[in-house]
């Protein structure tokens, strides 16, 4: 089975150019393109060697290729079926598959003759194409006309079908070039030897490499053009990259900058009103800078809640309470167990039994009666409520059986009602009788009622009574009454005011010597509370400025002590580094006396020994036998003579630095004890010292503790 790739659009995307969204998908088809009745061999070995021979008819003139003769097309016959459609150019490949070419005319194609057996048909026909745009819209590439090539001609124009217009048309330097150097390659192709010749293979194979070479080269370049160009590009890009983030960066520091300018400025003002406030206060308070009298500012002291006006002090004659007598309620319904109980008595039912009325449901709805968004969104939110509750809290019914087996319950007759029958005349006057003393029995029953609600109200009826008189009699002997009252009322007001005068300058008089004299005496007493702490702070202080002298005294002295002894160590240390160094230097100069002496005497003994050598072998060459033997006694006497005399002086001087090395060795040991003895009676004073220093203090303790 062979398969084949087929386009099925995308009606989505078909207008669309864009890669990620196509215009078509591909999808394998089973449907063969080719007929079953249509040979599968391979025609290429055929035109290969056709075009062989064309190209050999071309270099070589002498070489006449055999012409093809072409048999009957039979168009109107049994070849009619392939005229049917237009050919498919290979050309056409490269063209947009979304832009189609307008039907063109074409010059009728002359045919050979037709055969008899087949009835005439027209030569013409008319193609034509529909589609859904103007080609006013849509036609944006230039018109390209169909051709006919000629039997033996391969015309160069074809050999340019790959370029279209906006794809290489119209044609520049590099389509030029291009065509340039296809000429060039055709013309090479045309210089190659023969296949055949079996001699001139070598030399197409070198001629075949060179053009590879050649052809590797120029592509080479090509690529490095391209690279240099993309270089080009991407180094504009970047420039415009970070022009454009310099521009953003600018942008930012300007909008920085402007914001601390505003803030800054912001600020100078906010520091140049504060300066200002501040300069206006210190010049208002220079104004009254020697406390001169200034007049009362009655806007300041009622603005101001710390002033006189709102907290006079007493000091100054306000008291603040005066006449605080008038708001004190003397009642007896309220300060007396008896009128309390009265006073409740008296209430009504309605305050020791109070009624609380329901509140009244919120309002859901708008003037125009629509449902408010809230209520309805809460009456949602209680139905979704009700709703998992019931799902929540639903209980699995029992299966019901059928309705048809089931058995109705006959519902029971109504009874009849009853009804009185009247025998005679007599039974009903009994039964009106019955029912008129009912009626008076509940009529007495409403009276006694009323009567103990009146009862129970005869306070609130006499009190209406009173504010609300309906008779005029009544009204005027209210109002008599009423204007007595207010008499002896405003008299006792009146004499309580007079009384409650004296009472209260009485109590200002009391008051302002009393105060003064507490004021005095509070003075007093704080004034003997802080003599007697300062008396104990100074006797604390006291005593502790002796302990602090005591203790000091003593770290003086251990101080002392201490810095005697450093400095008697440093100068023992000094004295030891001095002769130390002393030594050293000594030690140096000897041997430096001592190396010199040597050399020096070596020196002389070299010279003196080559002149007792020139003298010596002068005179051994003169000298005789007794002179001989007087130079060798002369020699034993001044080599054991002095050695002698030289372990002599050794042994003296050793005497007598023994004598100096004893007499040194006494007087440091004779230091040292000195030393150790007064360290350790400076020991036992410091330890007495301390025991005095500690008694004290043990004594002031057991003090405080009793």
């Amino acid at each position: 089975m062979i398969f084949c790739t087929r386009r099925v659009p995308r009606f989505r995307t078909m207008f669309s150019n864009l890669i990620h969204y196509p215009r078509y998908s591909l999808y394998w088809s089973k449907a063969d393109p080719v007929p079953a009745f249509m040979r599968r061999e391979w025609k290429g070995q055929e035109e290969k060697h056709r075009e062989g021979l064309w190209q050999l008819a071309i270099t070589d003139t002498s070489f006449q290729m055999a012409k093809e003769v072409y048999e009957d097309p039979d168009v109107t016959g049994k070849n009619r079926y392939k005229y049917f459609e237009r050919p498919f150019l290979p050309f056409h490949q490269h063209v947009p598959f979304n832009v189609v070419f307008a039907a063109t005319k074409t010059q009728a194609y002359t045919f050979l003759p037709i055969s008899a057996k087949y009835p005439p048909v027209l030569s013409k026909h008319t193609v034509g194409t529909q589609t859904d745009y103007r080609d006013a819209e849509v036609q944006t590439d230039p018109y390209s006309p169909e051709y006919v090539v000629c039997q033996d001609s391969i015309p160069e124009l074809l050999t340019l079908a790959t370029l279209t217009w906006g794809r290489g048309l119209p044609a520049g330097q590099a389509e030029v070039e291009m065509i340039e150097r296809a000429r060039e390659k055709r013309a090479w192709e045309a210089t190659l030897p023969c296949l055949s010749d079996a001699s001139q293979f070598e030399k197409r194979r070198r001629m075949m490499n060179a053009m590879e070479r050649k052809e590797w080269a120029f592509r080479e370049q090509e690529i490095e053009k391209l690279q240099e160009i993309r270089l080009e590009v991407l180094k504009e890009l970047l420039k415009k990259r970070d022009e454009n983030q310099n521009e953003v960066n600018m942008k930012h520091l300007n909008a920085r900058w402007s914001q601390l300018q505003e803030a800054k400025e912001a600020k100078l003002a906010q520091i140049q009103h504060t300066h200002v406030v501040a300069i206006r206060k210190l010049v208002g308070k220079g104004r009254n800078i020697e406390g001169k009298l200034e007049r009362r500012n009655i806007i300041k002291d009622y603005s101001d809640y710390a002033s006189q006006v709102y907290g006079p002090l007493s000091r100054l004659g306000r008291f603040p309470d005066n006449n605080s007598e008038d708001f004190v309620v003397k009642n007896y319904y309220l300060n007396t167990y008896e009128g309390l109980v009265e006073l409740e008595s008296s209430l009504p039912d309605f305050v020791t039994h109070p009624r609380i009325r329901p509140p009244k449901p919120k309002v859901t709805t708008t003037k125009a009666g629509f449902l408010k968004r809230a209520a309805r969104m809460d009456h949602e939110l209680a139905e979704v409520h009700k709703a998992i509750l019931d799902k929540k809290n639903k209980v699995l019914e029992p299966k019901k059986l059928l309705r048809f087996l089931q058995r109705k319950a006959v519902p029971q007759p109504r009874l009849p009602t009853p009804t009185l029958e009247m025998s005679s005349n007599e039974e009903e006057d009994i039964e009106m009788a019955v029912i008129y003393l009912q009626k008076l029995l509940r009529g007495r029953v409403i009276q006694n009622m009323m009567f103990e609600g009146k009862e129970k109200r005869l306070e609130l009826i006499q009190e209406l009574r009173t504010s609300h008189a309906l008779q005029e009699d009544d009204r005027l002997l209210k109002k008599a009454e009423k204007q007595v009252t207010l008499a002896l009322q405003r008299q006792r007001n009146l004499h309580e005011h007079k009384v409650s005068l004296v009472e209260n300058h009485l109590a200002g008089l009391e008051g302002r010597v009393l105060a003064d004299m507490f004021d005095f005496l509070s003075k007093e007493l704080v004034r003997l509370q802080e003599e007697r702490r300062i008396h104990a702070f100074a006797m604390l202080a006291e005593r502790q400025r002796r302990m602090r002298e005591a203790e000091e005294s003593g770290r003086r002295q251990v101080e002392q002590r201490r810095l005697r002894e450093e400095d008697q160590i440093f100068k023992e240390v000094i004295k030891v580094h001095q002769s130390t160094i002393t030594s050293y230097l000594e030690d140096i100069i000897l041997n430096t006396e001592e190396n010199t002496a040597e050399e020096q005497a070596r020196a002389e003994i070299e010279k003196m020994a080559e002149e007792i050598n020139d003298i010596a072998y002068e005179m051994e060459s003169r000298r005789t036998q007794l002179q001989s033997e007087e130079i060798v006694a002369e020699l034993v006497y001044s080599f054991l003579i002095p050695e002698v005399q030289k372990e002599f002086v050794k042994e003296k001087v050793r005497n007598a630095q023994r004598k100096h090395i004893l007499a040194a060795h006494q007087i440091i040991h004779g230091h040292t004890e000195d030393m150790v003895k007064k360290n350790f009676v400076e020991q036992e004073q410091d330890e007495e010292v301390s025991d005095t220093d500690k008694s004290p203090e043990e004594d002031t303790q057991n003090k405080n503790s009793s």
